[in-house]
């Protein structure tokens, strides 16, 4: 069997990790530092925070910024769950708008309609690793006429004056957009080191801090603050003799990285160009030759004249088909020994979303894209034989399902 998303773990990485278990310190300490130093210079943005996950990022930033109760946040209705939970764990409502049916990102024209004077965040997803339209999601933001709509309700909120964009960037570290890195684009990026994500620690997430009218340091401190219970003294200045003592500021969270998780990171992002991004744009490029010749395959936007993916999926779609004969299709891959997988079901499809109102027939660009989607594999090891044997399994399958 192809598996679909193997993490890459070779002898660099487990050294590694050796290294980081002998030296006896395997929580947050100068690993984690480095590893977020490394992140902030290879996304040229100003800071970089690293969590225990994307999911933790996306809403220590929502809290700093103080998204609560009455407040909308706007983001697509094609995104993993995530996206839109921890605008619930806010208190805060979910605002969904359709997506664009060539790269699946959100809609721009449909975010001017959903805002009003409750919106304090735009969440747009880089989906599949693919950057959305930021420059105009930043025109969107700063036109007079949705600035004078902004409704602060907290003092950093009045000190921004205009809508927060807060990108998740989970699957597209790496990728372009007008010859800048994903991570300085937008006013905080977040991106995940989830096992299938293309860097993993097996765990783990950052935030990149990229605020025009804030002092970034500071403003990592705050978010460092609410990762660890509201202490103002981390485990390693504790350790300073006479240093024991510290204060609860708040009550925060407990969502940091460790050491483990941050020396395999290091590895990765040393050689993640060179190396991962490479690979990867090889297997789509592959893919792209062994599908283009069919014109019943649609095949995913990666590379545009100002536009890179991050080459995380490899987002299939097969025309004229509904979602029956998509997941029989599936099903027909499988028994071709060929892991496949989809990204994603929209929310408003998930019985907790569906139960609190929300209705797919509102988002039917998302839905379309969705009923005719199948990922594919990518992943550093897996070889240009087995894309092959990837690809006729796919066709042959379509070929089984629709006849």
């Amino acid at each position: 069997m192809i598996p679909f998303s193997p993490p890459r773990i070779d002898d660099k990485i487990i050294e590694a990790v050796v290294d980081v278990l002998k030296s006896t310190w395997i929580t947050t300490g100068p690993k984690t530092a480095e590893f977020e130093e490394e992140l902030k210079k290879y996304t040229n943005c100003k800071e970089v925070i690293c969590l225990n996950s994307a999911s933790a990022g996306l809403e220590l930033v929502l809290r700093w910024f103080g998204v609560g109760s009455g407040d909308e946040v706007i983001l697509p209705a094609y995104t993993y769950a995530a996206t839109a939970n921890v605008v619930l764990h806010c208190g805060a409502t979910p605002v969904f708008v359709d997506v664009n049916a060539d790269d699946f990102n959100i809609n721009i024209n449909e975010i001017r309609k959903k805002i009003n004077s409750s919106t304090k965040v735009i969440m747009p997803v880089d989906l599949g690793g693919f950057p959305c339209d930021y420059d105009t999601i930043k025109s969107l933001v700063e036109a007079p006429e949705i600035k004078r709509l902004f409704s602060p309700k907290t003092e950093y909120q009045k000190k921004l004056g205009r809508i927060l964009v807060l990108s998740d960037a989970a699957h597209s570290l790496g990728a372009e957009y007008n010859s800048k890195k994903t991570g300085c684009l937008t006013d905080f990026t977040v991106f995940s080191f989830h096992a299938v994500k293309n860097l993993t620690t097996a765990e783990g997430g950052a935030v990149c801090i990229n605020l025009s009218c804030f002092d970034n340091s500071v403003v990592k401190q705050e978010l460092k603050l609410k990762s660890l219970h509201g202490q103002n003294k981390d485990a390693r200045a504790k350790l300073i003799p006479g240093n024991w003592k510290y204060d609860i500021v708040e009550p925060g969270y407990k969502c940091n990285m460790t050491d483990i998780q941050a020396a395999m990171g290091i590895v990765e992002i040393k050689r993640y160009d060179s190396e991962m991004l490479r690979r990867r744009r090889e297997i789509f490029s592959l893919y792209q030759k062994l599908f283009s010749a069919d014109d019943r395959f649609q095949l995913p936007v990666f590379k545009t004249e100002n536009i890179e993916s991050s080459y995380h999926v490899f987002l299939l779609r097969i025309k004229n088909i509904n979602e029956q004969q998509r997941d029989e299709i599936i099903q027909e891959i499988f028994k071709r020994d060929v892991s496949v997988n989809v990204h994603f079901k929209p929310l408003p499809l998930m019985s907790y979303y569906k139960n609190a109102g929300y209705k797919i027939e509102e988002y039917p660009v998302a839905y379309d894209n969705f009923s005719r989607e199948i990922s594919l594999p990518v992943y550093f090891d897996l070889s240009d034989e087995q894309v092959k044997i990837v690809a006729k399994a796919v066709i042959d399958a379509v070929n089984q399902v629709c006849l």
